[in-house]
């Protein structure tokens, strides 16, 4: 995710949510009925806890920033408070984890992409690569341009494909749910110990979009409004779990 610069256009209330909701939905929308199936109904408490957690590590992260001007990172936060170590040690914690989950989601795309495509296979020369490494190569030439644009309100456009295609997700599973014979059955355990950590994984994962919010709260015209912003957007995004 790139910082937008000093230079930046400043963005309004409408695309700080698009580019906010577009950071948390995605793979947690996917993944939400494996982690209610593997804790169990109880474990919809874990996400509600983890929702409010979110929210009120969104409205401290606002307030170390409002707090000095100069803070626009999380390796500025860390600075201010242990200094260069916490500036470092901040840098290597959060870039490995926007690097990790950039890489995640390209060997997800592969895999999916591999299932609907199975005979897809790129040729450079006398070497081939198969389905799966190929549109994982194809996904990330792709999506490399959009790492040059420091613009968040030029990025809120790319951004709502995102919203929207998690809305298709969404419509999609309530039609095959109510239309295709498959239905809603009130099954699966009130509390399953055992897959509880695995729930837990899940749905910290899926609102983990706090690597995100300093460039979002920097690129607001009204970052008094940024509060708002991180709870309409956790708001969506438990309803649409």
């Amino acid at each position: 995710m790139a910082v937008p610069s000093s230079t930046s256009k400043q963005v309004g209330f409408s695309k700080s949510c698009i580019n906010n909701i577009n950071a948390l939905s995605g793979v947690g929308i996917l993944s939400a009925p494996y982690a209610l199936s593997s804790g169990g109904w109880l474990s919809l408490i874990l996400l509600l806890l983890i929702v409010a957690s979110a929210y009120f590590t969104g409205l401290l992260i606002c307030r170390c920033m409002d707090s000095n001007p100069s803070i626009t990172t999380y390796p500025d936060i860390a600075a201010t408070a242990f200094g260069r170590k916490g500036r470092i040690t901040a840098s290597i914690i959060i870039y490995s984890e926007l690097y990790l989950v950039a890489v995640g989601f390209l060997i997800i795309e592969g895999d999916n992409l591999h299932k609907l495509f199975p005979n897809f296979a790129l040729k450079l020369g006398n070497l081939t690569m198969d389905g799966r490494n190929s549109f994982a190569i194809v996904a990330g030439a792709l999506i490399f341009p959009s790492i040059l644009l420091t613009d968040l309100g030029v990025l809120s456009y790319i951004s709502f494909g995102g919203v929207i295609s998690s809305i298709i997700i969404v419509a999609a599973v309530l039609c095959v749910g109510t239309t295709k014979g498959v239905g809603f059955h009130e099954k699966g355990n009130l509390v399953n110990f055992k897959g509880l950590p695995t729930a837990l994984s899940l749905y910290t994962f899926s609102y983990g979009g706090h690597a995100m919010f300093p460039a979002i709260y920097n690129s607001m015209k009204k970052k008094s409004q940024f509060p708002k912003v991180c709870l309409k957007c956790l708001l969506i995004m438990w309803f649409c779990f």
